[in-house]
């Protein structure tokens, strides 16, 4: 019988294995080779020739070098030396390179400067905290058009109801406007992804919502812990009940105001579910508004989620 090859943890890109460069899947590093998709994303993306731009992870820079043709800047954020070191020569000597700044290291631990759009073929592996790290970045860009898997594209455009309506949905849709543009095969990659993949648009709401983001991370945390059970019996549950009533003492603490006689912190928040209608309401079916309602009812009685 045939030997079975064992899957290698690194896949070589065949335009860039004469320089040596072996791409690293740890990294998500699969290049976006098709024009059309590129054209399509910055069309999208409405760039302007006085815009700064960012861009997570530009890989070889065939998409980096198109932006930088129209745009007044490129961020670009690499955190493989290698190729950021191959796009730095990719421009070397043309009139592209003053227009090129590339921050080298983790995107999520970097601090951003100033930017006006967000292109990217993101790394799917760090998706999800990557798109709160853009929508908490203050000041507010203008847009962000994204590649992502298309079953993370999906959960992010989800509405109450859908299937794949969940914690990821709602707090994205809080601080942003968001559009699926595309549909993008895995032929479109060198090395090609074992999923398939869509482009989203994102566009920070302005003014963003006045509303603590740590705290409805922390409620929206807890209701979709298990989003088709009711808040009732989901706030029932020991862990949270300890957490709340422990954060409801600091609270009151640090305000210099004692604890109500015969303090009970299940009845408190029972009563609060059920003055506002929602105690037999599923995470899985509740919009934007529900849940504003709630945290405004639950903070204002003292009861705090970080």
């Amino acid at each position: 019988m045939p030997k079975v090859k064992t899957e290698k943890k690194t896949r070589i890109h065949n335009e860039v294995q004469k320089q040596g460069i072996v791409f690293n899947k740890d990294f998500g590093q699969h290049i976006l080779k098709n024009p059309l998709v590129i054209t399509t994303m910055l069309e999208k993306a409405a760039l302007r020739a006085t815009d700064v731009v960012l861009e997570i992870g530009p890989g070889t820079g065939n998409m980096t070098v198109r932006m930088l043709e129209r745009a007044k800047k490129v961020i670009a954020c690499e955190i493989d030396t290698r190729l950021a070191a191959e796009l730095q020569k990719r421009v070397q000597g043309t009139p592209m390179q003053p227009k090129l700044q590339v921050l080298i290291g983790d995107f999520l631990k970097a601090d951003l400067p100033f930017f006006d759009l967000c292109i990217a073929n993101v790394p799917y592996q760090i998706s999800s905290p990557l798109i709160f790290k853009l929508l908490l970045h203050r000041p507010l860009f203008r847009c962000a058009v994204l590649m992502f898997q298309r079953e993370f594209a999906q959960r992010l455009v989800a509405k109450p109801g859908d299937k794949l309506y969940c914690r990821l949905s709602i707090n994205t849709q809080l601080l942003a406007r968001v559009d699926m543009l595309m549909k993008v095969g895995k032929n479109n990659f060198k090395p090609p992804p074992k999923v398939e993949s869509s482009v989203v648009r994102l566009e920070p709401k302005n003014p963003p919502p006045p509303i603590n983001f740590t705290e409805w991370d922390g409620l929206t945390r807890i209701a979709f812990l298990r989003k088709n059970k009711t808040l009732a019996a989901t706030f029932k549950v020991n862990s949270v009940m300890e957490m709340l009533e422990k954060n409801y003492k600091l609270y009151r603490s640090l305000r210099n105001e004692p604890i109500e006689e015969n303090f009970n912190m299940q009845e408190k928040v029972m009563g609060i579910l059920e003055e506002l209608g929602v105690s037999g309401s599923r995470a899985r079916s509740m919009d934007i508004d529900e849940f504003m309602r709630l945290l405004l009812a639950f903070n204002s009685a003292g009861i705090h989620f970080n």
